[in-house]
């Protein structure tokens, strides 16, 4: 899965979660701050995420960190396609 891909599913998963469409988002929209997402919208999001893209997120691998912006949401997730791509997920 390339980067561009993963990006159009979070930004789908986000409209998902918001239930609109969001134009304009980018790498640099920020969750919390730009969108209002909020704890739940964002255990939401990850729900969404997971469907769209057929990953399992593990909790506790996430930092605060990976949900400041869409790219490091991305950054997160890539890292994520990337372990299942070469069989070294959990």
């Amino acid at each position: 899965m390339t980067r561009s891909e993963i990006v159009a599913a979070v930004v789908r998963s986000i409209g998902e979660v918001l239930q609109r469409e969001i134009p304009g988002v980018t790498e640099d929209t920020r969750l919390f701050d730009d969108l209002q997402l909020d704890s739940t919208s964002i255990l939401e999001l990850l729900m969404a995420v997971e469907d769209t893209m057929d990953v399992e997120i593990d909790p506790e691998g996430l930092d605060m960190d990976s949900f400041r912006t869409v790219g490091t949401l991305v950054d997160y997730l890539q890292g994520l396609v990337d372990l299942v791509a070469t069989g070294n997920a959990g």
